[in-house]
This record gives C-alpha cells, sequence and structure tokens, in this order.
C-alpha cells in the first residue's frame, strides 16, 4: 500500500516512469496533510486551561478533521488501484464484435469507478474546510500558520481532485452521468472557494498585524 511507504519512497514512487501513483493519489494525500495540520491546531487547544471555554468546539473540529484524514488516506491508495482498473480495461480483447462490446463496457464501468475516488476526495476536502474558519477563531493563537496551510492546502487537493474527476469524464459516455457529475463538482467548487481563501487571508492579516508588519 501506498500509504505504507516513507515519505521520500512515495516521492520516489511518484516521480518514477509509471502511471501509479499519479496526480488523484497525491491529491489525496495532501488532502490528508490539510487536515492533519488542523489537527495539531486543535490539539495545541484542546485539554489546556487556557482555552477550556472552547473545549467542546474544538472537540467537534477534531473529530470532523479526524476522520476525514482516514478518510484521505484511504483514498490515497484507492485512487491508484482505480487506475489500474481503468488499464486493465483498455487491454481487453478487441478482436470481434462481442469483445469489442464487452472491453467498452468494462471501460465504461472502470472510468465511473476511478472518477468516484477523486469525487469522494472532494467531499473530503470541503468536510475539512467546513471545519476551519471555526478551528481559526477558537485554536490557539500559535497555530494559526497552521490553520492557514490547512486550508491552502485543502483547497489545492480539492482542485486536484477536481481535475482528476473531469479527466475520467472525459471518456464517459453516459452524458447523464457526466452532466450531473459536472453540477456536483462545480457547485463544491463555487461554495468552498471563497471560504477558503478568507480563512488563509485572514489569518495571514492576523498574523502580518500581530508582528507589526
Amino acid at each position: 500500500m501506498l500509504t505504507e511507504l516513507t515519505v521520500r519512497e512515495y516521492a520516489d514512487k511518484l516521480a518514477a516512469g509509471e502511471p501509479v501513483p499519479g496526480g488523484g493519489s497525491g491529491a489525496a494525500l495532501v488532502g490528508a496533510l490539510a487536515a492533519a495540520l488542523g489537527e495539531m491546531a486543535g490539539n495545541f487547544t484542546a485539554g489546556r486551561e487556557k482555552f477550556a471555554a472552547v473545549e467542546q468546539e474544538v472537540q467537534s473540529v477534531l473529530s470532523v478533521l479526524t476522520r476525514q484524514r482516514r478518510r484521505l488516506l484511504g483514498l490515497t491508495d484507492a485512487d491508484a488501484a482505480a487506475y489500474e482498473r481503468v488499464g486493465a480495461a483498455y487491454r481487453l480483447p478487441k478482436g470481434t464484435q462481442d469483445e469489442r462490446a464487452a472491453r467498452e463496457v468494462a471501460i465504461q464501468e472502470a472510468l465511473v469507478a476511478a472518477a468516484a475516488v477523486p469525487l469522494d476526495v472532494m467531499d473530503a476536502c470541503v468536510c475539512v474546510l467546513g471545519q476551519l474558519e471555526q478551528l481559526r477563531q477558537v485554536a490557539n493563537p500559535n497555530l494559526l500558520s497552521d490553520v492557514g496551510v490547512s486550508a491552502e492546502l485543502s483547497l489545492a487537493a480539492l482542485r486536484c481532485a477536481w481535475l482528476n474527476v473531469e479527466v475520467n469524464l472525459a471518456a464517459v459516455t453516459d452524458g447523464a452521468y457526466v452532466a450531473r457529475t459536472r453540477e456536483q463538482i462545480d457547485r463544491q467548487l463555487k461554495t468552498s472557494e471563497t471560504p477558503a481563501r478568507m480563512v488563509f487571508d485572514r489569518i495571514a492579516r492576523d498574523i502580518r498585524q500581530g508582528s507589526g508588519g
């Protein structure tokens, strides 16, 4: 499994001239790192007497972030498996009409299954982003830069997963499925981009003002 590799090993594997892992797996991993950074900020706040008044809020945020981090790590591996299924479908025999028909069915099924993984990555990133404004308001101020990085990485992972959905949709022949899926991902992008950037910009402003810059 990719998530059992060291960071160096994963990067080497990503850099190699092999089809997997690729951008979809990388997007999921970036999303997991984003969630983890939010968790770090929460864990430097939870259980501290100074922040007792917001303990319940922090614990609620932590619960969501931990769940999504684990989900995204699973998707880091799932994306590679989904791509391999697509490759296997394209390698099916196509010498006869029946073989060509069976191959096309297999390809379409594999493409839809492959699109499902980055769709899940997008959903997980939306969940992470949904916690960060609250975390910005209640987290230990010493960890605000980590919340900002979490927001930026979450947004990057969301957009990269969107691109990987589109790569698969480009070859899907079910027009209704494509339209429905594009409506979903466009809505997720539209509702997430501005809040994510606001979290980052507010944190950057507060850090700069705090430093006297």
